[in-house]
């Protein structure tokens, strides 16, 4: 186990990344971001915010959350992808456009080093709100 000596948050890998820092806001997450991710992450924000306008946006899970009745979906940034957690089953239901991306049960990461597909970004947030709408029926 590794200690923080900035936050005393304890990991079980040395130096792993994470935030010391209280985050509230977007605003604040993006700006605490390298200079050169912050207007992917911009992008990235006002994509979600395009296919979910009636989305509330926070902080969950220390990462950008939009919410509509449950949490749609989280973004974040890592040093070389940036990644979009819209839940477990959106990787099956988008697989075939997915391919290509590194996936895991509910996260799929966009390397920094290549366009970041924004109309998928769209395309699973719309679905994340059909769904989101069908369990609170």
């Amino acid at each position: 186990m590794w200690e923080c000596p900035k936050c005393g948050r304890t990991f079980n890998h040395t130096n792993q990344d994470h935030y010391c820092e209280q985050i509230t806001t977007i605003d604040e997450y993006i700006a605490a971001q390298p200079e050169d991710v912050q207007p992917l992450l911009q992008q990235v924000r006002k994509t979600i915010r395009s296919a979910a306008p009636q989305a509330t946006e926070k902080i969950s899970w220390r990462m950008p959350t939009f919410w509509q009745g449950e949490n749609l979906i989280h973004f974040a940034a890592f040093q070389k992808h940036i990644s979009i957690f819209p839940g477990g089953e959106a990787t099956e239901v988008f697989s075939e456009r997915l391919a290509g991306y590194k996936t895991s049960k509910g996260t799929i990461q966009f390397p920094l080093n290549k366009p970041i597909d924004y109309q998928l970004i769209a395309d699973i947030t719309r679905w994340r709100i059909k769904q989101a709408g069908e369990k609170q029926k």
